[in-house]
């Protein structure tokens, strides 16, 4: 292991607690990776003290084990002020090692260099629409959903969404959160989604349940919503 891996790991131990370990496995199943029980604030200002440091080390770690040291990665390489072709490299390595929706949606919310780079982003993202795995799907559903809720992307993310026909829970999850953040940004061209889409009941009946719970809707359209429920 890496000085700066161990001197991470040492600092995520000082920090443990077991109440909420229990409370955050509950939560979160990851089939890969130990919880310690470190609360989110902390982790995030952990990858932040050490991105002053050598932080490719610990990136290119393949030692580490802990649920909270994989947050950690996707985390600083959200936080790296590299090239994109850099950040692209890092995330070749560290999307296919996602075993639960937090350390996805955590790297997800992490990436805020999409917004410099936004058509090379999303280009980037189509190798993983059709991945077999259920996080590298999620993955792309949460950036689409972060960073691509505007009418020049919207329109080809609501075509791939109708041609996602998965069975996995966090898979579907994504898809009825970015339909209902959709709706509050897009609402029109939202509304014809559901209206025509091809997506299964459960998700739609969930994206639209996400919606009427948004208070960023009108209470007209949330009527108008629970009559459109299969």
């Amino acid at each position: 292991m890496k000085n700066i891996s161990k001197k991470i790991r040492e600092e995520l131990l000082n920090l443990k607690d077991e109440k909420y370990k229990e409370f955050h496995k509950s939560l979160c199943k990851t089939s890969k990776h130990e919880i310690i029980g470190v609360r989110l604030p902390d982790v995030k200002k952990i990858a932040k003290k050490y991105m002053s440091e050598n932080y490719q080390d610990f990136l290119s770690d393949e030692d580490i084990k802990y649920y909270e040291e994989f947050l950690i990665k996707g985390i600083m390489i959200g936080l790296s002020k590299e090239p994109i072709d850099n950040v692209f490299d890092y995330l070749d390595k560290f999307v296919p090692t996602i075993d639960n929706w937090a350390i996805c949606d955590s790297t997800c919310a992490s990436l805020k260099i999409t917004k410099k780079n936004m058509n090379e982003m999303f280009e980037y993202l189509q190798k993983y629409v059709k991945s077999e795995r259920e996080y590298e799907v999620r993955f792309v559903l949460v950036m689409y959903l972060d960073f691509y809720m505007d009418s020049e992307y919207i329109t080809e993310i609501f075509k791939q969404i109708d041609k996602i026909n998965r069975e996995e829970y966090y898979i579907k999850m994504a898809v009825a959160w970015l339909i209902s953040v959709a709706f509050v940004k897009q609402r029109n061209i939202t509304l014809q989604f559901l209206k025509e889409t091809n997506i299964d009941d459960w998700t739609y009946n969930k994206a639209i349940q996400k919606i009427i719970e948004s208070y960023r809707v009108s209470e007209e359209d949330k009527k108008m919503l629970r009559n459109m429920k299969k």
